[in-house]
């Protein structure tokens, strides 16, 4: 059996015992834009927070694209989150590539170029790679100036946070 299948026999289990609230929207009080790395998945966990508060975007790298600018912005201007915190963490797995190896091996790989260029939001450092997404959000003026926006590396070796100063 795949897991996909052995996931959606667990889901057979699991609406056995769902209760929905019907018409209840989500009231999440702080959006966090994390990395798509599994070992950032218990983000109650990780920040000490009610699962229902948070709204959470993953993204490889945590890289802040068009599209997460506008989860961001739907999360605050709709869902009213108050605050915005970019989590990073050591170890990730987008700092052992360029955009560019990545490309040339893939296009190797399957022998299909078309796609390439693309973007994979590769990065080095992951505390400039922070610093540059805190800014990417600071910089779009639908996101209020009022609300926080703050980064942190989450180290996984000891599972503390670390603030990034902008």
């Amino acid at each position: 059996m795949s897991i996909i299948d052995k996931a959606i026999e667990a889901n057979r289990n699991y609406a056995k015992s769902y209760k929905p609230s019907p018409g209840n929207r989500p009231y999440p009080k702080i959006v966090v834009v994390t990395c798509m790395d599994p070992r950032l998945s218990d983000l109650p966990g990780i920040l000490g927070l009610p699962q229902a508060d948070i709204d959470v975007i993953r993204t490889g790298g945590p890289a802040v694209t068009d599209d997460v600018l506008a989860e961001l912005i739907i999360s605050n201007r709709v869902l009213g989150t108050t605050e915005i915190l970019i989590l990073n963490h050591t170890g990730c797995g987008f700092t052992t590539f360029t955009d560019e190896e990545m490309n040339a091996k893939l296009s190797a790989d399957t022998g299909d170029a078309s796609p390439a260029p693309m973007r994979f939001f590769a990065f080095k450092d992951p505390e400039e790679n922070t610093r540059e997404q805190i800014k990417m959000v600071r910089s779009h003026p639908w996101i209020s100036k009022e609300v926080p926006v703050r980064g942190f590396i989450f180290d996984v070796a000891t599972g503390l946070l670390r603030e990034v100063q902008p």
